[in-house]
Formats: C-alpha cells, structure tokens, sequence
C-alpha cells in the first residue's frame, strides 16, 4: 500500500494532503468530512488507517447541484438484486438508475446500505448536544460546492463503508482492520464526499480515527 504522508491540515475540516506522481493522498482526521471531485476514466481508494472506523460516503454527479443526480442507494440495491454489498466488478448506481462506481477491491467485504448518515437530531435524542454527526460533517465539506444546509446531507442515504449493520450478531459494528481498503473506479464525473463517522456512544466501534483517500488522476 502507498505510504501516506501527513502535513499541516490545508482546511478546516481535517484534511490532509500530498500530491504526488499523479496521485493524491489526503488523511481525514477522526470525526471529520472531506469533499473532492473525480473524473470518469480514474479511481479513488477509502483506507482504513486505524481499522474499526467507519466511512459515510456520498456522491453528487457533476456539476452540482444543477445536475441533481446522485448516489442512490435505493436505487443500487434494486440494480443488485436485494444481494448487498456490491461484490468486486458490480457499480452503485445514481437516482437515474445510471452506474456511478464500480467497486475494483474490497479488503474488507462488510458494508451498510440501508442506514442513514448520524445528524444532529440523532445525537441530541441521545442527550448529546453539540455532537458532531456524519451529515454536518458532509454538509461542511460541500460547503465549498454550493451545499447550504446538513438537512441536503439528509435527503441521501450514504454508502456506509466499513459497517458491520447486517452482521452485528457475529462481529461488531466496526470490523475493518487497520490498512484495510475499498477501490472505486469512477463512472461518471462527480463529487465525492466521505465522512470519518465521528459516532463513539458505543464500544463496538474504534473511537473516530483518521482515514485515507487515495485519488488516483491516472486513466483507468
């Protein structure tokens, strides 16, 4: 694996980046969301640093938000047959039921399709106020794109790398281990946004850690 290395954050979200040989690296501190545009013809990889962290991640195709298709999830367990995750060589598709990623690698194969991004409502249900939340953490990287409000976040359901929803009798909720790795090759033009899911309520998950993007400019 790429050796990632770390350098003062360039934005208030957390981010980290290199660039590097056509590829950019970027480290996503613990609790904290990153946005980024990919182009169709290149791929980008989700690490697990730490391992146990899970990553809420959703796409809007470009240009946003005037185009308004996105990341379905609905839609992609339809296009899957009920049969999810996706296996290595299968795409999520958009809300016009078009592929916007194909899945290339999977080192961790335990993925959500089903749940929602954890808000502000959630937390404070919880009695945690102020708590950071998944769609606050998309909302503010999206700021940048046009995206006003954490409630845009809300309106799409994210892929929930790295979750452990349909399993939790077996393992914990956070099953990936430390380097552990998904590949998308990308499809469509678009805008990616991840969030290092900041939920730490419960001890089947690792407290938020950093993860890894790794965006690779090269043609597929």
């Amino acid at each position: 694996m790429t050796k990632l290395t770390r350098k003062t954050p360039s934005a208030s979200n957390g981010a980290m980046g290199k660039e590097q040989s056509g590829t950019q690296h970027t480290v996503v501190n613990g609790g904290h969301g990153h946005a980024f545009q990919v182009k169709r013809g290149t791929s980008f990889r989700i690490v697990d640093i730490h391992g146990r962290q899970i990553v809420d991640m959703m796409a809007w195709v470009s240009p946003y938000p005037a185009s308004r298709e996105h990341l379905s999830m609905s839609y992609s367990r339809y296009m899957l047959g009920g049969n999810i995750p996706p296996a290595i060589g299968e795409c999520l598709v958009t809300n016009k039921q078009e592929p916007i990623f194909k899945l290339t690698a999977d080192q961790c194969h335990t993925h959500d399709m089903t749940f929602m991004a954890c808000n502000p409502a959630f937390y404070k249900a919880m009695g945690f106020h102020g708590h950071r939340s998944c769609a606050e953490n998309i909302a503010e990287a999206m700021k940048p794109f046009g995206m006003e409000s954490y409630l845009e976040a809300t309106s799409v359901d994210p892929f929930n790398i790295f979750q452990n929803t349909p399993d939790m009798a077996l393992k914990d909720l956070g099953s990936s281990r430390p380097g552990d790795f998904v590949e998308f090759e990308v499809l469509k033009d678009a805008v990616v946004a991840v969030s290092s899911c900041p939920y730490d309520v419960a001890l089947t998950v690792n407290l938020p850690c950093s993860m890894a993007m790794v965006v690779e400019k090269r043609q597929m």
